[in-house]
């Protein structure tokens, strides 16, 4: 009974009809959780369905606890049970039913604060969507070339906001503001315009930061594209 239960609860294969519909029942209902987000005031209607969710949630979040033997093969009961609630998918549940637990939060100033992540619910959909899986599966797998591009991203927007600070410091205000203009001009389709070198020197520096902002955001996009491909084969072969 309980070996059912993990299999319904676990993403479902295309054979399993049961499992499939526990998937979409459980992507639709993250999907609901979130519709209170959107309205500034609380209605009944709205709190009702937070409250509805929230106790799906609970539910679920207890009977993955109560079978986490199950998923845990290699570990004892007992360390299943310690080990659950500390794995990324037992800490996003956890999070994403606390802040909507009212009763708590007026007793703990703490979870007050824990009320503003409430839309850390729509991460749960990560374990019942295939193809959110997938570019999960692409991230871990491709982690050290972007991991690299990362850091050459970091030392490109560093480096920049120092040559276009010392060439045209009258522009900024401080070196935050130089570093915030970088970031702008690495992402040249994001251009606010708030902050802009007025010197023949700094918009060189400007258009030369945008140029190469191109080729560094195209990196991670062919790694992650590349990477996704590898994972949609590496399933065909399965």
């Amino acid at each position: 009974m309980r070996r059912r239960i993990v299999e319904i609860i676990e993403p479902g294969s295309r054979k399993d009809k049961i499992s499939r519909i526990y998937d979409w029942f459980m992507i639709t209902c993250i999907i609901l959780s979130l519709v209170p987000l959107v309205f500034k005031n609380e209605t009944e209607p709205l709190i009702l369905l937070e409250r509805i969710t929230v106790t799906i949630f609970i539910i679920e979040y207890i009977i993955r606890w109560v079978t986490a033997d199950l998923a845990f093969h290699k570990s004892t009961k007992i360390k299943a049970y310690l080990l659950y609630p500390l794995t990324p998918m037992a800490i996003i549940d956890l999070l994403s039913i606390l802040p909507s637990i009212s009763i708590l939060s007026r007793g703990f100033k703490v979870l007050r604060v824990l009320r503003a992540f409430k839309a850390i619910k729509v991460l749960k959909i990560i374990r019942y969507s295939k193809s959110i899986k997938r570019i999960s599966n692409v991230f871990v797998k491709q982690k050290d070339p972007l991991m690299a591009v990362v850091i050459i991203s970091v030392l490109y927007v560093f480096i920049s906001a120092l040559v276009v600070f010392s060439v045209e410091p009258d522009a900024f205000e401080n070196f935050f503001e130089a570093v915030y203009w970088s970031v702008i001009s690495l992402t040249p389709m994001v251009g606010y315009g708030d902050i802009v070198p007025l010197a023949t020197a700094g918009r060189i520096v400007t258009m030369s930061s945008a140029l190469f902002g191109l080729a560094i955001i195209a990196l991670p996009a062919g790694i992650i594209t590349a990477g996704y491909i590898e994972e949609l084969n590496d399933e065909k072969k399965i």
